[in-house]
């Protein structure tokens, strides 16, 4: 860049131009969600039959459409208010050079170079010191001898024009790097010329967001950065200082970062991780695709003989097709868990289920997904349902079936009142019971996280009325939220354990409610709570499930460790009567033992 076309360049226009961006983003965004959430769940509700699915399902695409003009046109406007920003600084750079100059009356050339007039002292011979023309050093080395050989000039005027010079060349040079840094960047946000939002396009989109993102640090980090170590209510503070465009620019950049934030409201944190969401799908499919073509499917199938009868049994799996299948499912696993958050969207509308929000969402390790059916910022109940052994991002579609079965369960009883069920995988949950449940650093672990996602619930809250939360618990999700209650203050009304293989407390008392409102589900044939009574070495100790531990046991109808969720069951009912504040409506058992007593010696088979 050229002095000409710095002094001529107008920041302004650049930051005009990004606010027309975020306008269309902002369209988008609003198009994206009255399509998603208003239209087809409004057609899901009225209309059935071949035709209004074919429609509802083009909707869905146009949605995802406007989906990506948003992410993109949001990332073009943060970058042009990034490049607008270091220009600006290089502008005022050059500009207050210039004023210095003219008021030096100093001659500054149009390649940056500075001529001074003859002055200062004249010597032994009557002659004033000449004046000379100077180039502008950027160099730090180079300019401080420059400056050191100006003072000593007999000129003043050197020394002024130097610095000048100097100032000048180091306006250029970062006007230029902003324009060399900035120009591929802008030209590389630009989409193809098809019609169709594909998974290499939101691949494509991760790429541009780290490139914005690592390009425009200086700009981010020139607006309020989140605390640190800072809980929800700091966490808050910090957003609500920011103006709409830093808002915007953050969400844009850093969407994984806000996403993470408890304490922010439901809409922000669900907008950031649904762009997360997007591109880690598209780069999944991407490496999946990528898999297949470096393991091709081996021959799937063949003719068996059994050699002592010559019996031939067509169409048996070969060894080679099983274990490839096997590899491939696990190659696929995370995808499918996004393919069910996106499915537990899409299905928002149908038999009355409520939008759904994602409130975090993370493929590092087993992955992390928090899934809300209906705002929890707005409901007068709230509930979130902890995972236990194997819970995964792979897995979470089960999760979120339960999470959906105590909302319609919940909401049909709440007389009115709003509810929102969570499906909260935000710890990393052991993958095997025998080999990983008996170890507690998982619950210890995840039970930080468990209690600043329960204290950001009430900080985002924007209801009249402090809402009723219960936190629900399944197997290995029970020890979790006992370690939340030990370590830490759990932020809820109620807690119910189901299936509880031990708490990390010996009573009812130490779980941070009031006294009555923790409540346990053990049903027939489960032999998971037997785990913890006799799972070390023989010794017996006291579970959620025995009388001696304080808790209301919940009468059972179904059976196994999985079921305490099935549709219509008292199981399920006996929950939603806590999580819709009927405490007295809870069906409890009579006596002290819940549960059959499974010997030690048959859970060792069992395992």
């Amino acid at each position: 860049m050229d002095l000409a076309t710095l002094k001529a360049l107008k920041p302004t226009e650049f930051v005009e131009a990004a606010n027309g961006y975020r306008r269309a983003s902002d369209v988008a965004s609003a198009a994206n969600d009255r399509v998603l959430t208003q239209v087809t769940v409004a057609m899901r509700k009225s209309l059935k039959g071949k035709a209004a699915t074919a429609a509802i399902r083009q909707l869905t695409e146009l949605g995802k459409n406007f989906h990506y003009i948003q992410v993109e046109c949001g990332l073009i406007s943060s970058a042009l208010d990034a490049f607008a920003y270091e220009v600006e600084a290089a502008k005022r750079k050059l500009d207050a050079a210039l004023a210095d100059a003219r008021s030096a009356k100093l001659t500054v050339h149009s390649d940056g170079s500075v001529t001074y007039p003859p002055g200062g002292e004249k010597s032994k011979d009557g002659k004033t010191p000449e004046g000379g023309t100077v180039t502008g050093l950027t160099d730090d080395t180079a300019s401080a001898i420059g400056r050191q050989a100006a003072s000593f000039d007999p000129n003043p005027n050197f020394r002024l024009a130097q610095e000048c010079a100097d100032a000048i060349a180091t306006a250029l040079r970062e006007a230029t790097e902003a324009d060399v840094k900035w120009a591929p960047k802008l030209r590389a946000l630009k989409a193809d010329d098809d019609l169709v939002v594909s998974d290499r396009d939101w691949a494509d989109a991760l790429s541009d967001t780290k490139g914005v993102n690592a390009a425009g640090r200086e700009y981010l980090d020139s607006t309020p950065q989140p605390p640190k170590e800072g809980g929800p209510k700091a966490n808050a503070e910090w957003w609500n200082k920011l103006s709409t465009d830093e808002k915007a620019a953050w969400i844009a950049m850093r969407p994984k970062s806000v996403g993470d934030l408890d304490g922010l409201p439901a809409t922000v944190r669900d907008e950031a991780n649904r762009t997360v969401l997007a591109e880690a799908r598209g780069v999944a499919q991407g490496e999946y695709e990528t898999w297949l073509k470096r393991h091709p499917e081996p021959l799937r199938s063949t003719d068996f003989v059994d050699p002592m009868t010559g019996v031939i049994t067509k169409g048996v799996p070969t060894r080679e097709w099983t274990e490839w299948e096997a590899a491939r499912k696990d190659a696929h696993k995370a995808i499918d868990g996004m393919n069910a958050i996106q499915e537990r969207f899409d299905a928002s509308g149908t038999n009355g289920v409520p939008q759904a929000y994602l409130l975090g969402f993370d493929t590092e390790g087993d992955g992390r997904a928090i899934v809300a059916n209906g705002n929890p910022d707005t409901a007068d109940h709230q509930a979130v349902y902890v995972p236990g052994t194997s819970a995964s991002l792979g897995s979470i579609d089960g999760d979120i079936n339960r999470s959906v079965n105590i909302w319609n369960s919940a909401d049909a009883l709440a007389d009115g009142k709003s509810v929102s069920t969570i499906a909260w995988l935000g710890y990393d949950a052991p993958d095997s019971v025998p080999k990983d449940a008996p170890f507690e650093h998982y619950a210890y672990d995840g039970a930080p996280a468990l209690n600043r996602f329960m204290d950001g619930l009430e900080t985002s809250h924007t209801g009249d009325a402090e809402p009723h939360r219960t936190v629900i618990s399944h197997s290995y999700g029970t020890t979790l939220v006992g370690a939340a209650a030990q370590t830490g203050q759990l932020n809820t009304d109620d807690v119910i354990f189901a299936g509880s293989p031990g708490v990390k407390v010996s009573g009812a008392e130490e779980m941070d409610v009031p006294k009555g409102h923790v409540w346990n589900a053990e049903a027939e044939g489960d032999l998971v709570p037997n785990f913890g009574r006799f799972g070390h070495g023989g010794d017996r100790f006291i579970i959620p499930s025995d009388s001696s531990f304080g808790a209301n046991q919940m009468t059972t109808d179904t059976h196994g460790h999985s079921g305490y969720w099935d549709e219509n069951s008292l199981s399920l009912l006996n929950q939603a009567r806590v999580v819709a504040g009927m405490d007295g409506e809870v069906e409890l058992i009579e006596g002290p033992s819940v549960a059959p007593r499974t010997p030690p010696e048959e859970l060792m088979r069992a395992k």
